[in-house]
């Protein structure tokens, strides 16, 4: 038998070995555990839940990285990190049942409700509503490539868009990314980035679905982007 095949059942053997030996360990199951509930951490949170120091956190996100089961996120100078994928919180889910693990605390950002909600992000929507809008989009079939973080307009999206007032010809020409996941520093999950996502603010700031403050990065859903896009802001 050529047991260096990927495929092959003693290769499987080992590599299962390794995660367990990864998951087993109860400082890098308590980051695992945290980090269930879909947001990123940094490694300084994740070692406040782990109750470890951060030199040795950093040793566990390693191997955690190494095993493929969180992956690191840099968004400027912050680097976070989360599960590196559905295949792996359905592995873990299933263990924590088996185990009658209790879940993790609900996760509890600490910035201001008036930016959480909805504010600005460099030249796009974020905050609570910029995730919401995120996950609808994607809900909708607008958008495909959810999982790899590198969005595409699918032929429904575009009409749909085109049809809001997106021209989506000239936001293709832009000099920069088409469309991305960014990630939000307070909810911890993606919103909306690259040139698509600034095309959609200055959409809704013109239609009036959102009015940005004076002085800061503060924006406010206005009644009409209920009544207008009510599939996209309720």
């Amino acid at each position: 038998m050529d047991t260096s095949s990927p495929s092959s059942p003693s290769n499987a053997d080992f590599h299962l070995a390794r995660l367990a030996g990864a998951i087993a360990e109860p400082a890098r199951a308590r980051m695992l555990s945290c980090l269930m509930d879909g947001h990123a951490r940094t490694a300084t949170e994740l070692a406040a839940v782990a109750e470890v120091a951060p030199s040795t956190a950093s040793a566990h996100l390693a191997r955690l990285k190494e095993e493929r089961l969180v992956e690191l996120l840099v968004q400027g100078k912050h680097r976070y990190f989360r599960l590196a994928g559905d295949n792996v919180a359905a592995a873990l889910e299933s263990l924590m049942v088996v185990a009658g693990a209790p879940r993790a605390a609900e996760f509890k950002p600490s910035t201001p409700s008036r930016l959480r909600t909805a504010r600005t992000c460099y030249d796009h929507m974020a905050g609570t509503a910029g995730v919401a809008l995120h996950d609808r989009l994607h809900a909708q079939g607008w958008l495909s490539g959810l999982e790899s973080g590198s969005y595409e307009l699918t032929p429904e999206g575009a009409i749909a868009l085109e049809s809001l007032g997106v021209e989506v010809d000239a936001v293709r020409r832009s000099r920069r990314r088409f469309a991305c996941a960014c990630l939000d520093w307070s909810e911890r999950r993606p919103h909306l980035g690259g040139a698509l996502g600034a095309a959609w603010l200055q959409l809704s700031l013109r239609r009036g679905w959102v009015r940005q403050a004076l002085d800061g990065r503060e924006l406010t859903l206005t009644p009409k982007a209920q009544r207008e896009m009510p599939e996209l802001f309720a």
